[in-house]
């Protein structure tokens, strides 16, 4: 039990007695006699209170206060409440001698009077008045917290990860025959599950605000042809056998075209789904997919284009017209006199004399491992064994600046020059025109009509012009803090090389061995790897 006092009121004096604490309980302290008589009304002579405050805490002891008379003091207690009404504390203190006690019953009502209508915390309540332990913050009403619901989510049942990478085999030569990249489906398998979004529960204060929870996102599927729903709406099942892949937000499944070449026997390729080709793609052919293309033998000068991976497995030779686009990753074994594009990474044993232009990163490993001349470009990292070439052939290689962006900021800020033009020459004739209005000028049909016009083009003009400095700001972010911008350099890398980082470069003057390019304080610093 807590130390406590309690005021004796005589009929010549007012006296305070307090009383020691038993078995383990808190001593009164200075502050909490204080803070009782100063709510009272009681003059305090603190240096003679602290010396009793200190003679209680090991026995009973009583000071004189001052010489009136005054009635019995109930048994009373000091609410706090914390500021986001959440919380509700009482501090009670001991009748006076001779002085009536409060009831449970009594403080619940008065509560309710101070506007605590929730959470009122009825067996805390009853315990304090069976044990009255004073000088004590009892929690008497506690507000609910809400309880916040679960977003609907979407669980697919394929594998959604589009980095898986070619493994290197024993001899060091890359394995192109078994990246295990494609989803492959049979018809009734299920391919994703809905999982129904799960609202909150209000709380409230112990005032009786309501607290309400955060909203919750609900999700639809997304997906193409060959796919079913069930009953419930909450499943979605492959009608074919073939490849199931997620394309920005939407579930596809696509059957496989398998050809032997293409050459003069098949012409061009364009295709729903992916392509298999076992053989060679002869120069001058095209071959388009809206999945993955894969090429069993080598792609001379023709043109390829996947809306997902790209592979061949014995390599490129582009013959200075040979083009690969990819919304996913391209690999090869080797790239030679080729163009390159690729969202994702591109991966080869050598490049030689290509334009390479990744949206990720740039793997040239394999027992040759070369880059040697044309232009390597990735918005992540160069990985590579051996960077330019004895016979000094131009090599650039650039990270951390990825092509798309690059175009579309200079697209955005076409746009922006272009609708800060037009609204330079609208506005002063809008302004004039309200001068005018506000003098009293009458307008005629045709002049209000153009008037209208240039509202209206003012307002499009504005709102464009809002969108395209938001969407410039978020790329120049991207474009300023790429994520991994570093060349790594496992073997050797020949003077007159290029090295471009963002927007500083330098020139390899001399060979240098098992090193790395990184961008620091506006320079490009070749390290140790």
């Amino acid at each position: 039990m807590n130390g406590y006092f309690r005021l004796v009121n005589g009929e010549k004096m007012s006296a305070l007695r307090l009383f020691p604490p038993k078995e383990g309980g808190r001593p009164v302290t200075i502050n909490d006699v204080a803070e009782y008589l100063t709510m009272k009304n009681y003059a305090c002579d603190l240096p003679a209170i602290k010396r009793a405050v200190e003679t209680a805490q090991k026995e009973e002891t009583e000071i004189r206060l001052n010489t009136q008379t005054r009635i019995a003091e109930r048994e009373c207690y000091k609410l706090t409440i914390t500021p986001d009404k959440m919380l509700a504390y009482a501090k009670f203190y001991a009748a006076s001698v001779g002085g009536e006690n409060m009831t449970p019953q009594e403080l619940v009502h008065d509560l309710s009077l101070r506007g605590i209508k929730c959470g009122i915390k009825k067996d805390e309540i009853i315990k304090f008045f069976q044990k009255r332990n004073y000088c004590e913050d009892i929690l008497v009403a506690q507000g609910k917290d809400p309880v916040q619901g679960k977003d609907a989510y979407i669980e697919y049942k394929f594998n959604t990860d589009k980095k898986a990478k070619p493994t290197l085999k024993e001899d060091g030569s890359v394995d192109f025959f078994h990246l295990n990249i494609l989803n492959h489906c049979t018809k009734g398998d299920e391919l994703a599950v809905l999982h129904p979004a799960q609202p909150g529960v209000a709380g409230s204060t112990i005032m009786g605000d309501r607290i309400m929870p955060a909203d919750v996102k609900n999700v639809t599927f997304n997906y193409g042809h060959n796919i079913e729903k069930s009953e419930d709406g909450l499943t979605i099942f492959s009608m074919v056998d073939g490849h199931v892949e997620l394309v920005d937000g939407a579930v596809f499944v696509s059957d496989e075209l398998v050809v032997e070449n293409v050459d003069n026997s098949t012409g061009n390729i364009d295709y729903e789904g992916n392509v298999q080709i076992n053989g060679n793609v002869s120069t001058n052919f095209q071959v388009k997919a809206k999945g993955d293309i894969m090429v069993k033998g080598v792609v001379e000068g023709a043109y390829l284009q996947a809306a997902g991976n790209i592979i061949i497995a014995r390599g490129m030779n582009g013959m200075g017209k040979g083009v690969l686009k990819a919304e996913g990753n391209v690999i090869s074994k080797f790239l030679e006199n080729a163009t390159v594009e690729s969202k994702g990474y591109v991966s080869s044993e050598s490049i030689l004399h290509s334009r390479i232009f990744a949206g990720a990163e740039v793997n040239v490993d394999g027992k040759r491992g070369f880059i040697t001349g044309g232009r390597v470009c990735a918005t992540g990292s160069v990985n590579v064994k051996t960077l330019g070439s004895e016979m000094g052939a131009d090599t650039i290689i650039e990270v951390g600046a990825d092509p798309a962006v690059k175009e579309r900021m200079k697209q955005l800020q076409q746009q922006i020059a272009e609708d800060m033009k037009t609204l330079q020459m609208v506005q002063p004739i809008l302004v004039s025109t309200k001068q005018k209005l506000a003098q009293g000028v009458r307008l005629s049909d045709e002049q209000i009509k153009y008037v209208q016009s240039l509202v209206l083009a003012n307002e499009q003009k504005t709102n464009a012009l809002t969108k395209a400095n938001k969407e410039l700001e978020e790329l120049q972010k991207q474009a300023e803090n790429p994520a991994d911008t570093v060349i790594r350099v496992k073997g050797m890398v020949y003077p007159g090389t290029k090295i471009c980082i963002g927007d500083v470069s330098m020139i390899v003057h001399k060979t240098s061995h098992y090193c790395r390019f990184i961008k620091d304080r506006g320079d490009v610093k070749m390290m140790p790897f």
